[in-house]
C-alpha cells in the first residue's frame, strides 16, 4: 500500500500527528479495562504471596516470550531463577546464571517496577547495552549503547532469502534520529490527553517505526509498551504478558504493523488490534493465576508425606509447565538418578494419588499430576 506521495509513514508531510476514531476504541478499551479489573479483584483475594507467585510466572512469560518472537530461545529455568532472586523470592534450586537471560531480566524488570521513572535516551541505551552483553548479535557486531548511523545502508526490516529478500519496513535515516527520538520521548514524559492504554499502544508503534538501534528494537519496544502499561495499571508488579500474546499472535501482529507503518496517521486499526491483544493477554493470565492457585492447593494437601528432594524438583516441574510426556527417562534425567531409582520414585507417587498414568498408549508409559 502506498499512500500518495509517499511509501512509510513516517515520511507524511503531518508526522506524528497521530489520529483514531476515540469512538471506534471505547468498547475494546472498556473490554480491556474490565478484564483487567476481574484479575485485579481474584488476586486480591489470594494473599501477598500468591500474588508473588503470579507475578513471578506472568514476568517469566513475558522474557521468555518477548525474546522467542524475535527467535531466540531461553531456559525458562533460568530466567524464572533470575527473576525471583532479583525480586528477593526463594523458589528453592537455583538455575545457573545465564549472561544472555540476565541482561532481558534487567530490562523488563526496570520497564515495569520503575515504571513511573522518566523515559530518557541514557535509560533506552541500557535496556541496549543490556540485550548484547558481549556487543554482538551472532556474529554481527553492534554499535551498543547508541543510536543506529546507517554505516550498512538504511535500517529495513526484510524477509526472505537473500536472493529474494522482500523488504517490509525502512526505519527513518539515522539522522534524523537525534530529533525524533527528541520528540519520542518529550512526548513519552508529558502528560498528554490520550488515555492511559491508548498511549501504551501509540508508544509501542512510534518505538517500533523509528527503529533507533542495529538489533533489539522489537524487544525494547515491547518493553516501552509495557512500561505504559504499567503506569496505566497504577502497579509496579505485572499479572499478565502481552508479550506471551504478540507470540501467539505474531503473524498478526507483524500484518498489522506493516500496514499501519505504509498507511496514514490514522492509526485506528492498530489500536483496535493492540487493545483486543491487551483483552486476550489478561484474559489468558486468568489461567495462569489458576495455575499458581492449584500449586499451591497441590503442595497444601502433600503437606506431611515422605516425598524426597527428587520427587520435589520433578513434581514443581510439572508444576510449572512441562511440555511433552513426562517419562521415567526424562525422571531420571532430570532428577539426575538411575532409571531404576526413577521408577520407584514414581512408584510411590502413584501410590500416594499424586501422579496418575496418562492416557493413551506408546513406546513408553507417561505420567501426569492428578488435578
Amino acid at each position: 500500500m502506498n499512500c500518495g506521495e509517499y511509501l512509510y509513514i513516517w515520511q507524511a508531510n503531518d508526522w506524528p500527528d497521530w489520529r483514531y476514531d476515540l469512538a471506534a476504541l471505547s468498547k475494546p478499551l472498556a473490554e480491556a479495562s474490565h478484564s483487567h479489573g476481574l484479575l485485579l479483584g481474584r488476586l486480591a483475594d489470594v494473599g501477598l504471596a500468591l500474588r508473588d507467585q503470579a507475578s513471578l510466572a506472568a514476568l517469566t512469560e513475558d522474557v521468555v516470550k518477548t525474546s522467542e518472537i524475535e527467535g531466540d530461545i531461553m531456559n525458562v529455568e533460568s530466567v524464572r531463577s533470575s527473576i525471583a532472586r532479583r525480586l528477593g523470592m526463594d523458589i528453592g534450586a537455583v538455575a545457573p546464571v545465564d549472561q544472555h537471560v540476565e541482561g532481558v531480566v534487567d530490562m523488563v524488570l526496570d520497564a515495569t517496577a520503575c515504571s513511573e521513572q522518566a523515559l530518557t535516551a541514557e535509560r533506552l541505551f541500557g535496556w541496549h547495552a543490556a540485550l548484547f552483553p558481549t556487543g554482538y548479535s551472532g556474529m554481527h557486531k553492534l554499535a551498543v549503547g547508541q543510536w543506529r548511523d546507517d554505516a550498512c545502508g538504511p535500517m529495513q526490516v526484510v524477509s526472505g532469502p537473500a536472493t529474494r529478500r522482500k523488504i517490509h519496513f525502512q526505519a527513518p535515516p539515522a539522522e534524523t534520529l537525534p530529533v525524533e527520538t527528541a520528540r519520542f520521548l518529550a512526548w513519552a514524559n508529558a502528560d498528554t490527553d490520550e488515555p492511559a492504554l491508548i498511549k501504551a499502544g501509540l508508544a509501542h508503534l512510534w518505538f517500533v517505526t523509528l527503529h533507533p538501534f542495529d538489533d533489539g528494537n522489537g524487544r525494547i519496544a515491547r518493553a516501552v509498551g509495557d512500561l505504559f502499561l504499567a503506569r496505566a495499571d497504577g502497579n509496579p508488579q505485572r499479572f499478565y504478558s502481552l508479550s506471551a500474546q504478540i507470540q501467539r499472535e505474531r503473524k498478526d501482529y507483524y500484518e498489522v504493523l506493516e500496514r499501519t507503518q505504509k498507511g496514514t496517521l490514522d492509526v485506528t486499526d492498530w489500536l483496535l488490534w493492540f487493545l483486543g491483544a491487551l483483552w486476550r493477554a489478561v484474559n489468558s493470565a486468568q489461567s495462569t493465576l489458576d495455575a499458581v492457585l492449584f500449586k499451591a492447593r497441590f503442595w497444601q494437601r502433600c503437606t506431611g508425606l515422605p516425598l524426597n528432594a527428587r520427587q520435589v524438583k520433578v513434581l514443581n516441574r510439572l508444576l510449572d509447565g512441562f511440555e511433552g510426556k513426562l517419562t521415567s527417562s526424562k525422571w531420571a534425567a532430570i532428577a539426575k538418578c538411575s532409571p531404576d531409582t526413577a521408577l520407584r520414585d514414581i512408584t510411590q507417587l502413584l501410590e500416594l494419588g499424586l501422579l496418575k498414568k496418562s492416557p493413551g498408549g506408546g513406546r513408553s508409559t507417561g505420567y501426569e499430576l492428578v488435578r
